[in-house]
């Protein structure tokens, strides 16, 4: 059985503060959009509990280390008689760039399982799942736009259809260590916003860009300056809105249908014109 991953921008993302368990505490609004990989489990005849293979773009780590293999040890631990596979992975969405892909492999592969295994775990016990395996897996359960708060896994479900805007993602394949980002922000020195979420999207998509912040670009942008380049080149193209997704190094912006940007950046980075 084959599914198709795909992967989320964050629209707006507020810092908060830090917890005394060492992680953070967000506000967000997670957005799935239709950058894709793809997934496919099969039963297997042999003693390994699970084979992993990929291909695409080069998933750095050990087999040990990969989030389908750790959801497939997840369930495991409670369905005994969950049968060895064969998961394959082709890999599409960039991997350290802020777009939660390896997220959403990890939460279809436990979704895939679910399905295919007829474990019937229901959608709050795949929510309780997904959260061991990352603080951003529980979105891709539901898969809709959610207000993200908490370390990101308390969802509210907001109203926002960004259908009339096409998208365009850009990527310079530099990777951003999300620990590495966290540690580097200056949290006593982060504007507290006068307005919530809620009440930016309700505003003219054109104000938005003063008013829907990336607390992670600050830092990003000093240490690598061509990623603040892109931001500038989007909204100089006639981008509605532009920012930099998670905690980089993707940035993306959002077009009227009628306008047709032109992208013409390095051909080592990695860029998509979506129609959401």
């Amino acid at each position: 059985m084959i599914v198709f991953p795909n992967c989320k921008i964050n629209l707006g993302l507020r810092i908060v503060n830090k917890r005394e368990d060492g992680y953070h505490n967000i506000e967000t609004i997670f957005y799935p959009i239709p950058l894709k990989d793809a997934l496919e489990i099969i039963e297997a005849d042999n003693e390994n509990q699970v084979e992993f293979t990929s291909s695409g773009l080069v998933i750095n780590g050990t087999e040990a280390e990969n989030l389908c293999v750790k959801a497939y040890h997840l369930l495991k631990k409670d369905f005994s008689n969950l049968p060895s596979v064969k998961i394959h992975l082709h890999k599409n969405i960039p991997m350290g760039a802020g777009l939660g892909g390896g997220s959403a492999d990890a939460v279809f592969t436990l979704q895939l399982l679910n399905n295919q295994f007829k474990l019937n775990l229901s959608v709050p016990q795949l929510i309780e799942y997904a959260l061991q395996l990352g603080s951003d897996c529980p979105f891709f359960i539901l898969n809709q736009p959610y207000i993200g708060t908490g370390r990101g896994e308390i969802l509210e479900e907001v109203s926002l259809d960004l259908s009339m805007y096409n998208l365009v993602i850009i990527n310079p394949n530099i990777h951003i260590n999300t620990g590495e980002a966290f540690n580097s922000l200056q949290l006593q020195q982060q504007n507290i916003p006068t307005l919530s979420l809620k009440e930016i999207i309700r505003q003219p998509i054109e104000s938005w860009q003063h008013s829907l912040k990336n607390d992670f670009e600050i830092p990003v942008f000093e240490k690598h300056p061509a990623i603040k380049t892109i931001k500038e080149t989007l909204y100089q193209q006639g981008a509605k809105y532009a920012a930099m997704s998670g905690s980089g190094s993707t940035v993306y912006g959002l077009f009227s249908k009628n306008e047709h940007p032109s992208i013409n950046f390095s051909t080592s980075f990695f860029v998509r014109q979506l129609s959401l």
